[in-house]
């Protein structure tokens, strides 16, 4: 399994219609993307994988990422093996603890010890009748302890909402060899209304999370960048502009020592397959 280049991360090849879900797989594979990142927050998520896996030949389908509290180890093995015996080696399983305020929502008290959490559902994995290899899988990492297990006991790491400046610290930490997959939030536009109007209230909502705003405040941002959505951060987090600004900071992704970036599109209607921008991004990003 190659992971070079760049993907695209969408929640509509996750939750939009499956049909229309395919077609823009196939098409996003001839368009040059190497991987195609779906999110897990409720559903089945291995159905989309099999679904996006079925509709292309060459590009990883990853999950971006399976939420560890909403499934037993030993079923995601086997789910797993299925999909890789039947499309071979091009599902890479992302895997991650989500946040406590949406893992308590349900069943309050149950997001604890999220390193231990993680150690667990992977010795799963390892034990299971058919283990999910070291190599097809990638941990969401933001913090020091889970980009060391990332490191040790995956092929590496998938932050998200990150700025290139984390891209370098977790390749810092994670060392030569292990691999480092930022997600990269992205808006085509003209301008830094158009972009705040897109944007701002979608990234609030991720500032809300704790894991996210205590992320940021480690590599350097401050508080009131947090609560107030400020231009520095927003900035920093989402690249906004023309093709060129979005291929420039990608490309400051790759020098921080990122292997492989999946960019994630936002447009004003963020249900909509963002199509005519993928097209958009696709010979700039080759």
């Amino acid at each position: 399994m190659e992971l070079s280049g760049v993907g695209v991360w969408s929640q509509q090849l996750r939750y939009g219609d499956a049909a229309e879900a395919a077609e823009a797989a196939a098409e996003l594979e001839e368009l040059g993307y190497r991987a195609m990142w779906i999110p897990d927050i409720g559903g089945p998520v291995f159905d989309a994988v099999g679904n996006l896996l079925a509709a292309t030949r060459r590009a990883v389908v990853a999950t971006g990422i399976l939420n560890l509290w909403m499934h037993a180890p030993e079923d995601a093995a086997a789910s797993f093996a299925s999909l890789s015996a039947e499309h071979g080696d091009r599902f890479l399983m992302g895997i991650g603890v989500s946040h406590a305020p949406l893992v308590d929502a349900s069943e309050p008290g149950r997001y604890r010890r999220p390193l231990a959490a993680m150690s667990a559902f992977l010795d799963g994995l390892d034990a299971a009748e058919r283990p999910v290899p070291r190599e097809s899988r990638v941990l969401a990492a933001l913090g020091p302890r889970m980009l060391e297990t990332a490191a040790k006991r995956a092929r590496g790491a998938h932050p998200y909402l990150v700025p290139p400046e984390h891209t370098r610290l977790a390749r810092e930490a994670v060392g030569e060899g292990p691999l480092v997959l930022p997600e990269q939030t992205v808006i085509l536009c003209s301008t830094r209304d158009e972009a705040r109007t897109i944007g701002t209230d979608w990234l609030r909502s991720y500032l809300s999370l704790p894991n996210y705003a205590g992320n940021l405040l480690r590599v350097g941002f401050a508080q009131e960048d947090v609560d107030t959505v400020s231009d520095r951060l927003f900035d920093a987090l989402i690249a906004w502009g023309d093709e060129e600004a979005i291929r420039r900071r990608v490309d400051e992704h790759r020098a921080a020592g990122a292997d492989h970036v999946c960019v994630q599109v936002l447009t004003a209607d963020g249900n909509a397959f963002p199509r005519e921008e993928w097209r958009r991004l696709a010979p700039a990003l080759a």
